[in-house]
């Protein structure tokens, strides 16, 4: 029986691991991809190149003017307003789901959880006109100001859950000691809502590094462009692309979503896993 409970052991251990190299293998042959020679790129379907050189990165960080360095610039610009503001927006709005009582709250929160499920293609021609009529196309406000105004009902869901864990007899001694609504929330609720607050940012961060609709759509200077925008320039109208340098810049703007995630991956464990806790 110990035999045959080891031998299941090792075939599965086996089987995630082919599983997970099927699944790493794109992003290694992008890899192999960006540093190899344009005729080996698709001659050799293997993960070892068989000639290395470092040309698409030089290449490609200036091949489209302002560069590279620019459109990162550009991301990480748009990126942190937007966790700002979500952090901000969401986690006011949160709390007033979780902790204050007012009149038609099940309904509001029925109807938040409803846009969840809506389209962005739904509201993308209202919000256009919105965004002309205030004069903000061509500018990092239509991706950035919504984010203060909790239009992310996903992250008030996850806050709202990590907020109804936290045992209400806290709010009830801060009130105790003349803390109002405002104190509770800073003091008591936000300190405890470290791994909540790191998903929602860290979430926030990737899901805007790599939108590439909202750029997209809202902006038309080069000098504004975001990183997706940056990489899409490697692909002329004809649908011809410089593959190494495409590949080897679209490696290199992984880097900030790889060191994002390890920083901040304790945390967002943590808040995946005590979201749910209470209902």
């Amino acid at each position: 029986m110990t035999t045959r409970h080891h031998l299941s052991r090792v075939a599965l251990h086996a089987f995630l691991i082919m599983m997970c190299l099927a699944t790493l293998y794109p992003l290694l042959w992008m890899i192999r991809g960006s540093i190899s020679e344009p005729q080996d790129m698709f001659t050799n379907p293997g993960i070892l190149p068989t000639s290395v050189t470092l040309d698409n990165y030089v290449q490609g960080w200036s091949a489209n003017p302002p560069g590279m360095g620019r459109f990162l610039i550009n991301s990480v610009i748009v990126c942190v307003g937007a966790v700002i503001g979500n952090l901000v927006g969401c986690t006011l709005a949160a709390y007033a789901f979780a902790r204050l009582r007012f009149p038609g709250k099940p309904l509001l929160f029925a109807v938040l959880l409803a846009t969840v499920m809506l389209p962005t293609h739904v509201t993308l021609i209202p919000q256009y006109t919105m965004f002309t009529a205030l004069g903000w196309v061509n500018t990092y406000l239509p991706l950035i100001v919504p984010k203060f105004l909790a239009t992310d009902a996903f992250f008030i869901f996850l806050l709202v859950q990590f907020f109804r864990s936290i045992p209400t007899e806290l709010d009830e001694a801060a009130e105790i000691d003349g803390c109002g609504h405002f104190g509770i929330f800073v003091r008591i609720l936000l300190p405890l809502s470290g791994p909540a607050l790191a998903t929602a940012a860290v979430f926030t961060f990737i899901w805007t590094y790599e939108d590439f609709m909202g750029p997209l759509i809202y902006l038309a200077d080069l000098n504004q462009y975001t990183v997706p925008l940056g990489l899409r320039m490697f692909v002329n109208s004809m649908g011809e692309s410089s593959y190494g340098q495409l590949f080897a810049m679209s490696a290199l703007t992984l880097a900030p979503i790889f060191v994002v995630f390890m920083i901040f991956q304790k945390q967002l464990v943590a808040g995946i896993g005590t979201t749910g806790l209470k209902g």
